[in-house]
């Protein structure tokens, strides 16, 4: 099934990494992507995308191509419909976005209604493209908001808000049912994100208050007492892993440095890793020459958080 993709503007890659957890992303223009899905059922997880669509055609970016488009495509709604216009900034299409609906709302046979219709046709502009669907999910995106970390039993400053964890899963690709480990959990925020698309979380941190914390905010999680550079799981037995490595404020550290810290971790990581599987790392500085020693670096990305944070992102598979 082919899938249009209206993204969030928070990062420029991240919510095309995310889109791999439901197939292959074929297309990439600013805030909109098209996808072969072949995973529908994880559509829900994503938290980096507004909505999703049919993909039911594309043009380029002028008003006489778009026209064409609708033509040929012969639009019916068996009920009720609107119509709806989204021109992503940079957007090469010059025609306003009221004169395009009108347009839309005069090529497709149906009964136009504005509130609640029985379809919704979106026609999205980004670049030098215009790509036209049937709305099938909105993403709700405000449950991340009542998660947000103060609201939980147990919190502790500097944790990754609930949206971007959520990503950072998916872009570890786990499935339902399958193993997702943190092996600095924190207060548990990876792991709760985990169960909540149906994975298994799993959780461990060497220092026993956030132990015992992240099993207040995440009863359905297990969680350990560990030193990330020596676990006490098998080799091969985690199917993916998402962390946020300590950055060395108020955390306790006791490998003695950042630098075997990291080294170490990201060994064991590699070694409880199922082999060809993902494991999402997040530091405050590049440890790209750590990682690319122990796994494969997919990919990499940077988000500034303010102005002493940046956050380094790396994806490995084993």
């Amino acid at each position: 099934m082919k899938l249009i993709a209206e993204l969030s503007g928070e990062h420029p890659g991240l919510p095309f990494a995310e889109l791999e957890l439901v197939g292959q992303v074929l297309e990439k223009r600013p805030q909109v992507a098209v996808v072969d899905c072949r995973f529908p059922g994880d559509i829900d997880r994503l938290s980096l995308t507004h909505a999703v669509l049919e993909y039911l055609g594309e043009c380029d970016a002028d008003s006489g191509s778009f026209t064409d488009l609708l033509r040929d495509l012969a639009l019916s709604a068996d009920g009720t419909y609107a119509a709806r216009v989204k021109k992503v900034e940079g957007s090469a299409l010059a025609a306003p976005v009221p004169e395009v609906e009108r347009l839309m709302g005069s090529l497709i046979r149906g009964k136009v209604q504005l509130g609640n219709p029985g379809s919704e046709y979106r026609a999205v502009c980004s670049g030098d493209r215009c790509y036209v669907g049937r709305l099938i999910r909105r993403i709700d995106r405000g449950s991340f908001e009542l998660r947000r970390p103060g609201g939980r039993a147990f919190f502790h400053p500097g944790v990754m808000m609930p949206r971007m964890a959520r990503a950072l899963v998916n872009i570890s690709l786990v499935r339902g049912g399958e193993f997702l480990f943190d092996p600095f959990c924190g207060t548990g925020g990876m792991v709760l994100e985990a169960v909540l698309v149906g994975a298994q979380g799993i959780g461990s941190d060497i220092d026993p208050f956030m132990v015992s914390g992240s099993r207040k905010n995440v009863p359905e999680g297990f969680f350990f007492r560990a030193d990330a550079t020596a676990l006490p799981l098998r080799n091969s037995c985690i199917s993916a892993v998402a962390t946020d490595l300590p950055y060395g404020q108020s955390v306790s550290i006791a490998a003695g440095s950042l630098d075997i810290l990291y080294t170490e971790a990201l060994e064991e990581i590699r070694r409880v890793l199922m082999p060809g599987r993902r494991a999402v790392v997040v530091t405050h500085r590049d440890i790209s020459r750590y990682a690319g020693d122990v796994m494969e670096i997919v990919a990499s990305y940077s988000q500034r958080v303010h102005r002493s944070l940046t956050r380094r992102m790396l994806v490995l598979r084993k």
